[in-house]
């Protein structure tokens, strides 16, 4: 029993003798200050409050609330074959790989090695081999080693939740990729969709003002017209075929646009078809505000991944001014001279087994500055997540204010369309008898022509609005699903020795 006190007491001084020889470094009172924000404290506003009345979050396919066929396949076609996507996708692997690699540190490591070779021994007075001089003779040896991390103050596990942490901010960031890769190609398909309608506008002018041509030649033959009037209607037909080949040359572009985001080549996009967008239904919002509403954001999920990848940097950080303590061992032959395979019998045989210890004792500094380094790059991750969660949140107040205001307009577009086209109609029956001059019928239709225009425009604005706050919402990825608890985001306190190091 004495024995075994006495050897518990020798154990116990070694680690005493180890935290004071490691004591000559302190941490200097480094610590993280950032502090993270807690989404349900910020403020939000009327359009926000209001939406919570309408509880529904996006579907994972939600483009296919356009009702385009065609819009449902480019999407699809751009998932699988864009180069962004592709990088996103090998940036997950390379993270993931990363994660094993330094978990690999946690496990036993066993190495083996062996050497086979003649050696010729030369002859020195001095030094020599003695009775191996000028003799040539086999000098193998075969080894077995290992090597265990007993991992006492947590650097190999943190360092491995770390990697682990920023392997799943990766697979976020590609949810990111994901989202706006199909935002980018329903905003540009809403384009190619808008300049078919505005062309549709510009022939239709075209075609009206071929009318009015005709008419003032047909009110010349008869003498009732001028020379004038007949120049003035044919004084517009050049720049509406400007615009009309301008609008061709926008429709060719866009095709481009969408090959492009789908990795396709030119000639894929050539074979699009007009878009056939509509939008039914308006869309709903999750009934937990705000927390749920930002929390299914990918770039949040990515961004709350980093917070908790640097707070376990920090504890990396902190183990690094302990002893470091590896069980470490071999198991090995070795002979000079004899035969070829000699060295391999049991008389050959040599082992060692023990603890390896390695002791911080001055460093100049290092190790304060890795725990500085982890420390503000905690405070940055903290910073960063909190700016993506105000941003976030204009974000969505901002489209939801958008989409209001689209559906009002678009309500006026459509009142301003009719009266326009009443007064046009009103001008060419006028003109068709006499009753007016071909100006006020040039500006009935220019006005027609503008509010058409707009009309166009106010209803493709609003479907974007409708793409951007799905967007904003996070698509209905569910990103949510794979985030780090809130007690992961918190920064680790110095521990109690090392604090007490500093005083």
């Amino acid at each position: 029993m004495p024995r075994r006190i006495n050897r518990e007491l020798k154990t116990l001084s070694v680690w005493a003798l180890s935290l004071a020889i490691s004591g000559c470094i302190g941490t200097g009172g480094i610590a993280p200050q950032g502090k993270a924000l807690d989404a349900n404290t910020l403020a939000t506003d009327v359009a926000i409050q209001s939406a919570t009345q309408d509880a529904h979050w996006p579907s994972a396919k939600w483009w296919q609330a356009y009702g385009d066929p065609q819009l449902n396949a480019w999407v699809d076609l751009a998932l699988q074959g864009s180069p962004s996507m592709a990088m996103a996708a090998a940036r997950v692997r390379q993270a993931r790989a990363m994660a094993g690699v330094v978990e690999s540190a946690e496990s036993l490591q066993v190495n083996a090695d062996s050497t086979l070779k003649r050696h010729n021994w030369p002859t020195d007075q001095f030094y020599g081999p003695g009775e191996l001089a000028n003799t040539t003779t086999w000098d193998n040896n075969a080894a077995l080693g290992f090597s265990y991390a007993l991992d006492l103050w947590g650097r190999e596990s943190n360092a491995s939740e770390r990697a682990v942490d920023l392997a799943h901010m990766s697979a976020a960031e590609a949810r990111m990729a994901q989202l706006e890769l199909q935002n980018n190609v329903v905003r540009a398909y809403i384009q190619l969709s808008l300049h078919y309608a505005q062309r549709d506008i510009i022939a239709a002018t075209l075609a009206q003002q071929q009318q009015i041509v005709d008419l003032a030649q047909k009110r010349l033959d008869g003498g009732i017209g001028t020379h004038f009037e007949v120049s003035q209607a044919q004084t517009p037909l050049p720049e509406t075929h400007r615009q009309l080949d301008a609008l061709d040359e926008s429709i060719a572009l866009s095709r481009n646009q969408l090959a492009a985001l789908a990795g396709k080549g030119p000639g894929e996009g050539a074979r699009l078809q007009r878009p056939t967008l509509a939008l039914g239904t308006a869309l709903k919002l999750p009934s937990a505000l705000p927390a749920q509403l930002l929390g299914q954001r990918p770039d949040v999920v990515a961004s709350r991944w980093q917070v908790a990848a640097q707070a376990r940097g920090i504890e990396v950080a902190h183990a690094g001014f302990y002893p470091n303590v590896d069980l470490v061992g071999s198991l090995g032959y070795m002979a000079t001279g004899g035969g070829a395979l000699e060295f391999l019998t049991g008389k050959k045989l040599n082992y060692s087994v023990g603890p390896a210890i390695s002791l911080p004792i001055f460093d100049g500094g290092r190790l304060r500055a890795e725990l500085g380094e982890a420390a503000a790059g905690y405070d940055l991750a903290v910073a960063k997540y909190n700016q993506t969660l105000v941003n976030a949140l204009k974000g969505i107040s901002d489209q939801l204010i958008r989409r209001e205001s689209m559906d009002k307009q678009q309500a006026f577009a459509t009142e301003s369309v009719a009266a326009a086209q009443k007064t046009y109609d009103i001008a060419m029956i006028a003109y068709q008898r006499g009753l007016t001059d071909y100006l006020n019928v040039l500006n009935a239709q220019t006005l027609l022509l503008r509010q058409q225009q707009v009309q166009q425009q106010v209803q493709a604005a609003r479907l974007s609005a409708h793409a951007e706050l799905v967007t904003a919402l996070g698509g209905g990825l569910g990103a949510g699903a794979d985030r780090p608890a809130e007690h992961q985001l918190q920064a680790p306190p110095t521990p109690a020795i090392l604090s007490a190091l500093d005083h």
